[in-house]
């Protein structure tokens, strides 16, 4: 994707969150690193991001935890999951909870980087539908005026 992408990444690792968040810049992307799910969802509630990528296993609020607050106040944000311990019930509790995809540890760069241009893609989409509903809407209610306005000027003819 060749579009700039404001990217929230949570990791109770700050090691981890930083080195993502140093490489995901490279990228091209804006980038804020949280340490902590906390941290996160008060990053997100005070920003506006276009991806959200978590980590699994955090104290006080873990990456399920984080993306059932965060889809609660945008079911359409993308989130990644990331985690050392990828088990399967893991990433599908992951995906089923909204999360886009799960990612494991170590990340393979290359996988990744298609991954987020995949879910940053799904958001725009996303986006679009949003507007192209908004515009249909608008249409279908303008239409009465119209009409009533193309009578009105043909009686007074």
């Amino acid at each position: 994707m060749g579009k700039e992408a404001k990217i929230l990444v949570v990791d109770d690792d700050e090691l981890i969150a930083d080195l993502l968040a140093e490489w995901l810049k490279k990228k091209g992307h804006r980038v804020h690193a949280a340490y902590g799910g906390r941290q996160g969802l008060e990053a997100f509630e005070k920003g506006k991001y276009d991806l959200v990528i978590t980590d699994l296993m955090m104290p006080e609020m873990d990456g399920i935890a984080l993306i059932e607050a965060v889809k609660k106040r945008d079911p359409r944000m993308a989130v990644l999951m990331l985690s050392g311990l990828g088990t399967i019930e893991k990433a599908v509790e992951a995906i089923k909870k909204g999360a886009y995809d799960f990612v494991t540890k170590p990340v393979d760069f290359q996988v990744f980087q298609e991954t987020i241009d995949r879910a940053l893609e799904r958001r725009d989409l996303f986006r679009q539908l949003s507007l192209f509903r908004r515009l249909t809407i608008a249409l279908v209610l303008s239409l009465p005026f119209w009409l009533l306005l193309g009578i009105l000027i043909s009686v007074w003819r």
